[in-house]
């Protein structure tokens, strides 16, 4: 690469012209091939293909083979501005680029961008010169279906990575190497987590033994928490009468992301794809007054949504969930600091979990949406938007403001995390809805007798069971704390001789409240350990001639140090204190 054409490069510029020097070589390769899109993207590029056959990961380096003699040609990208007609014309071996045409407003500018023999249809903007395009590496394939949509053609999917230097590359390829042991699917797997299964389908996980261990965990976790800070808990049902979800609004909105109803003795039935509006009718099942506010009623409700096929994603993207939920129902004047607890709330968790990279996102309406996408009221949304501001910024908690991301119902507050391996994502939300209020006639006695409607704050601060262990898993690279590991300890004696002591030590760390396992294989003690130790189980308890005879234990801790000679009733006592304080490290 000269240094004429180093100066000034748009990194997302070289993006995406590598991805147009990637679909050259593929149309080289398979002269039949009929492309897709190919944009840049976060750290590099992709192109999607309808190719004659499977690719397969040995195919990467003869792709990128072609993509280094196309670079070396250093040919121009050149820019052209045509007709529609002249534009179908060119593209008329091109059936998905025909579609996009066809998409262009008629008022709008259809361009195309050459590069030597290449011709796509495309926006730009790339490179001068296909030379500018040199520090890149082919990464890996993958199935998306067409306008990510299940209904459309399954194309295949070349991911490649980009950057301006090598340096820069090679870290990024370290980091996802990194990323691929932590990856939660992965883990999830190894650690007996969770399991899906095509019979039942997809995006509906199944939890193991391990992961209902989790599970438990977190709702303790969550029941514990939420009865200090004045919440009750509720329960409701998985299906509703169509109405309920017509009455509530949610229906017109979200009727693409909801199963298909069941018609049952003429009636239409969902399954919920939220616990909102069942919350609302407790809420409504008797009189209120101004001293039973705020009233916060908390579920752990699965329910269930269609994401579509393509954007289903191991725990992250699912259809089955089970959501920390909650609805607070409150007189405006505590709004502000009912708002600021459910933050609070946010931090307590993150404590817990030491989650450190986080950020707050206040979602806002945009007027244009009002009545397609937003409920039509512009007053209250000005209103509740700079309520939710003046909470945060008079408790000094730092925000970014991101129009058109609001709930239909009102503003809300997403807490972004990002994982261990980089994955950005919402893990909580703090919603505020005025809506519902008026649509079920919600009302409480004020103190002067007079009705009045109450504000709703829907939050879910610890998301759901999925999404959080699903982040979790790479946060802690399935290497739990002491108190969520699915199995805390196992006992491992090392012959038949000492299995009474190792069934007595098991029955009382049980009765301490561990989660405790004997391993009386025939196995040698060395593959017992080795197994504990890939399971990333805290404490490997192992019994012997002198432990039997002393009353002691020795236990080998995840981390791979060595504790000899324990007294078990001390022992005993420092894990159970250290699984209730929830404590990081061992306790020894």
């Amino acid at each position: 690469m000269s240094s004429d054409n180093r100066q000034d490069i748009n990194i997302e510029a070289m993006r995406h012209s590598a991805s147009h020097v990637m679909a050259q070589a593929v149309l080289e390769m398979f002269p039949g091939a009929k492309l897709g899109i190919g944009p840049a993207i976060e750290n590099g590029f992709y192109y999607d293909f309808d190719l004659p056959r499977t690719l397969t990961p040995e195919d990467l380096p003869k792709i990128a083979e072609g993509m280094v003699a196309i670079i070396r040609n250093n040919a121009s990208f050149v820019r052209e501005e045509i007709s529609r007609e002249e534009a179908r014309r060119i593209m008329v071996s091109q059936p998905y680029k025909l579609e996009l045409i066809d998409e262009i407003p008629e008022d709008e500018a259809i361009s195309l961008y050459r590069s030597g023999s290449f011709v796509d249809l495309c926006c730009g903007p790339h490179v001068s010169f296909t030379g500018a395009i040199q520090v890149f590496k082919l990464t890996s394939i993958a199935g998306a279906y067409w306008r990510g949509d299940e209904k459309r053609p399954m194309l295949q999917r070349v991911y490649g990575a980009a950057f301006a230097t090598q340096e820069e590359l090679d870290e990024y390829l370290k980091q996802q190497e990194e990323a691929a042991k932590r990856d939660h699917r992965k883990l999830g797997k190894e650690l007996e987590i969770f399991t899906f299964d095509d019979e039942i389908g997809p995006g509906l996980p199944l939890w193991l033994p391990n992961g209902g261990a989790m599970i438990e965990e977190l709702e303790k976790l969550a029941k514990d928490i939420e009865l200090k800070n004045g919440y009750v808990r509720v329960k409701t049902p998985h299906i509703s009468k169509e109405n309920l979800f017509l009455h509530s609004g949610h229906l017109p909105y979200y009727a693409d992301s909801m199963y298909p109803p069941m018609e049952l003795e003429g009636v239409r039935y969902y399954i919920k794809p939220m616990n909102c509006p069942m919350h609302h009718k407790i809420f409504a099942s008797r009189p209120r007054s101004y001293r039973d506010l705020p009233l916060r009623l908390a579920e752990y409700g699965t329910c269930y949504r269609y994401e579509k096929s393509g954007e289903l994603f191991g725990l992250m993207r699912v259809r089955s969930m089970q959501m920390n939920d909650a609805h607070i129902y409150v007189p405006e004047e505590q709004f502000a600091h009912e708002f600021v607890s459910v933050i609070n709330l946010y931090l307590e968790y993150f404590k817990v979990f030491n989650i450190s990279e986080y950020f707050m996102r206040l979602s806002t309406h945009t007027p244009d949406g009002l009545g397609k996408k937003y409920v039509d009221n512009p007053e209250l949304w000005l209103k509740t938007e700079d309520m939710v501001r003046s909470a945060m910024r008079d408790n000094n908690i730092p925000f970014i403001e991101i129009a058109d991301e609001a709930a239909f119902y009102g503003p809300k507050i997403d807490v972004q995390v990002r994982s261990a391996i980089g994955r950005e994502f919402t893990l909580a939300t703090n919603q505020v809805d005025f809506a519902q209020a008026e649509r079920f006639e919600l009302e409480f006695t004020n103190e002067s007798g007079e009705k009045e409607r109450p504000l709703i704050i829907h939050r879910a601060p610890l998301s759901t069971h999925e999404r959080l262990i699903g982040f979790l898993l790479e946060h802690y690279a399935g290497a739990f704390p002491v108190w969520l590991a699915p199995v805390q300890a196992v006992i491992i004696p090392v012959t038949d001789s000492f299995i009474d002591y190792a069934r007595s030590i098991e029955r009382e760390l049980r009765d301490a409240g561990v989660r405790v396992k004997l391993d009386a294989r025939s196995d040698r003690m060395s593959a017992k350990i080795r197994e504990a130790q890939l399971g990333k189980v805290p404490y490997m308890v192992v019994i012997g001639e002198k432990e039997s005879s002393s009353g002691t234990v020795s236990v080998r801790l995840r981390s791979g140090e060595q504790k000899n000679n324990l007294d078990f009733a001390a022992f005993k006592t420092a894990v159970a204190k250290t699984i209730v304080d929830k404590a990081e490290g061992f306790g020894l």
